[in-house]
């Protein structure tokens, strides 16, 4: 059996920033959401602040743009914004920090921004990311709309279709990865000196979509914010490809994850998912001792799982269930916990090269 039949690359450039990308609105680095204006339009923005005693707590600015806004709309926008309720966003959830906002779209464009790569489009990545080593070209990835649901393990329904929530969920989940950039630097030396340049990319691109059944009225974006449609068939490209095409520079991953949602559960608690991703970042960021061992502070763990409530034994005990289900899966071999100075205590993980591994 060949490598490729057990394994499949992801940008290590992608992975390095995935888990700052996905901070959630709970996470202390993570900014109150702004619009913003320059010399290139309109966006809503939110910003990650850097951490500067870890390097991959990297900065990092997530942002739609608002396209052909009059000066009378971008007004209209501003007026929302101001019944945003962060407050009862942390507190009470997103949709109750939402529901005074008046214009669908500005909502739905919120909500996209402050759930942006949660387990569910994360596993929805991996997913096109497995599927590109399987077709061979490159980073465009071709799929049927059916296929990439039951790949992620959702049931048909007895007419042997699935549910309008569940196709809207996909297309909103695609257009919110396809339309949300992210804004990052990477050091970049000049000469005797130290610089930075500053990438924009999205983690993808839709570039063409597929109808079955004419006629039928279907607009990609309308569909995202305001109705509940989904396309038969999609072709993407993966904007952060570079790595495995080019660089040498990625993570490989088992052929054998699980990308799978359970039913009825909402994606923010898939913290296996966040471990996994969490733990193939660091291994970009941090190199292995001994080839397989990694520390990692447990106050980080436990920030990028989203564990954040007043309840730290709560946290805990699901932070060690988590691991203990990657090691039943087989991505840790053993885990223990470390005691560290000001009772700062870290984990150290022994990684199973066979399910992930750097390159």
């Amino acid at each position: 059996m060949s490598e490729k039949d057990t394994v499949f690359p992801v940008d290590g450039q992608l992975l390095m920033i995935l888990p700052r990308a996905a901070a959630a609105i709970k996470n202390p680095d993570v900014q109150l959401p702004i619009f913003q204006m320059d010399a290139d339009g309109y966006f809503l923005e939110i910003r990650v602040a850097a951490n500067s005693k870890d390097n991959s707590e990297v900065a990092l600015t997530r942002r739609v743009r608002l396209d052909e806004l009059s000066e009378e709309q971008w007004e209209e926008i501003k007026e929302q914004y101001a019944n945003f309720d962060l407050k009862a966003c942390t507190d009470e959830g997103i949709s109750k920090g939402l529901e005074k906002i008046q214009d669908r779209r500005i909502q739905r464009l919120f909500v996209a921004l402050l759930t942006f790569l949660n387990p569910r489009q994360v596993a929805i990545v991996l997913s096109l990311y497995k599927k590109a080593r399987e077709q061979g070209n490159g980073p465009l990835v071709y799929f049927r709309s059916n296929d990439l649901l039951e790949s992620l393990g959702y049931t048909r329904t007895q007419k042997g279709t699935f549910t309008a929530r569940l196709r809207s969920q996909l297309n909103q989940d695609l257009v919110t990865l396809h339309r949300t950039e992210l804004v990052f630097a990477k050091s970049l030396k000049k000469g005797n000196t130290m610089g930075a340049k500053v990438i924009v990319k999205s983690i993808l691109r839709i570039r063409d979509y597929e109808i079955d059944n004419l006629p039928r009225d279907f607009d990609l974006a309308k569909a995202a914010d305001y109705t509940y449609e989904l396309a038969d068939a999609y072709t993407v490209a993966l904007e952060f490809f570079e790595g495995p095409e080019r660089t040498g520079d990625y993570v490989l991953f088992s052929n054998s994850i699980d990308t799978k949602q359970k039913q009825g559960n909402n994606a923010k608690h898939d913290y296996k998912m966040k471990l996994l991703v969490y733990l193939a970042s660091r291994m970009k960021w941090d190199k292995l001792i001994d080839g397989q061992y990694l520390h990692i502070s447990k106050q980080y763990l436990l920030k990028n799982l989203d564990l954040l409530g007043s309840n730290p034994s709560r946290s805990s005990q699901i932070l060690w269930r988590t691991i203990e289900e990657l090691q039943t899966e087989g991505y840790i071999l053993d885990a223990q916990e470390i005691p560290g100075k000001r009772k700062i205590a870290s984990i150290e993980f022994q990684i199973n090269s066979q399910k992930l591994r750097c390159n």
